[in-house]
């Protein structure tokens, strides 16, 4: 191929990274797909991207023919610590695509026998951002390669900033899927408010009305019936509500469930310990926990008091929230947890890396304890 025809060839395949790059909407199906396209048209043999959270945590987006020593393991060289070039992003050292001398994963890959590098030594590393946001890093390399050219550093650079862009893009339309859907919530409450809310309270409100009016003793217990079940509706389609729209939540995660509480009857004593404003993120998993938690108390405890603590220290948060009801027979493992409800706490704590905890015994009330990082966790 002459040099006419590889320039060709190379606008044609950006082309077509381009087109991919606006046109895509999910990164776990773009990435490595524009990877493959950009390892071919640089005439490389590897290439992988990481990108980095807020927090500079670091996780491996794509990857494409990676040698046996990286893949070894499930790419365990890939997934741990961190290496000379994500030092360099991380300090704000790489603005720009650059040679690294050598590839300290393949390094410890060849120090700890992974496996067969396949030549590969060196990589090209360029960092993805755009506007001054940086998301992550792009690495190419080949066997035997230990230098790249300007020439090619730009092809990275230009493809690079192509999906540091496309990145953007799709955080964009995220957040706004995001308020749509915290809209939508908010239109649905109202509606149940509105609609359904009353209703029920209409059906409580005759019911007793007709309780009132007729001396009948079976009637008078089939009224009661009807009123104290609308009653019970009433309160749940109350608490349906504030699962739709905590709107409490903007004046802090202790105030939003202490008026949760006092939605469902209960007492709650709280105490805040070094509390400072937290990330949505970690606030609206705290809040669905402490919500699961005071239904428990409302519904199966026995009792209409508590107590919620709420705490922050230099690198966790935590909630605690105890009653002094009847209790039940813990299990000794986690994974039997008794109710979905219970499942669902700990699921939202494991998924920031928490941690969830339950002790009770028939008779001696119940405590729940989350404790979730700051680090890797707070994040938007």
């Amino acid at each position: 191929m002459n040099q006419d025809e590889r320039r060709i060839n190379e606008l044609k395949t950006l082309k077509t990274i381009a087109e991919k790059l606006n046109e895509g909407n999910e990164l776990a199906i773009l990435l490595p797909d524009v990877l493959k396209e950009l390892v071919l048209l640089a005439d490389m043999k590897t290439g992988w991207i990481f990108l980095v959270d807020d927090q500079g945590n670091h996780s491996l987006a794509a990857d494409y023919s990676l040698p046996k020593a990286l893949m070894f393991e499930e790419k365990k060289p890939m997934c741990g610590a961190s290496c000379w070039c994500m030092d360099r992003f991380r300090n704000g050292r790489l603005t720009q695509a650059a040679n690294i001398l050598s590839c300290q994963r393949i390094e410890e890959a060849i120090e700890y026998n992974y496996g067969d590098t396949e030549g590969v030594t060196h990589h090209a590393t360029v960092p993805l951002s755009v506007g001054g946001e940086r998301f992550g890093l792009l690495n190419i390399a080949a066997p035997g390669k230990k230098h790249f050219s300007d020439e090619e550093l730009a092809l990275l650079e230009s493809v690079a900033l192509q999906i540091g862009s496309a990145i953007k893009r799709i955080q964009l339309a995220e957040n706004e899927q995001k308020l749509a859907l915290i809209a939508e919530r908010n239109r649905l409450a109202q509606d149940l408010h509105d609609s359904v809310n009353q209703l029920l309270f209409s059906i409580s409100l005759t019911a007793g009305g007709m309780k009132e009016m007729t001396g009948e003793p079976k009637l008078k217990e089939m009224l009661t019936y009807v009123q104290d079940l609308s009653q019970e509706a009433l309160s749940e389609m109350k608490s349906l509500i504030w699962q739709l729209r905590p709107s409490g939540l903007e004046r802090g995660l202790t105030c939003a469930l202490k008026q949760y509480a006092d939605m469902l009857g209960l007492t709650v004593h709280c105490a805040v310990e070094g509390v400072h404003n937290l990330s949505p993120k970690i606030e609206v998993v705290l809040w669905r926990i402490g919500q699961e938690a005071l239904n428990n108390i409302r519904k199966h405890a026995g009792v209409d008091s508590g107590s919620l603590t709420f705490s922050r220290s230099k690198d966790k948060v935590q909630l605690v929230i105890k009653d002094k009801g009847r209790g039940f027979h813990c299990p000794k493992s986690s994974s039997d947890l008794p109710s979905l409800g219970l499942q669902g706490m700990k699921r939202r704590a494991e998924q920031l890396n928490g941690t969830f905890f339950i002790r009770s015994k028939p008779g001696a009330g119940t405590t729940i304890q989350v404790t979730i990082p700051l680090k890797g966790a707070e994040m938007p």
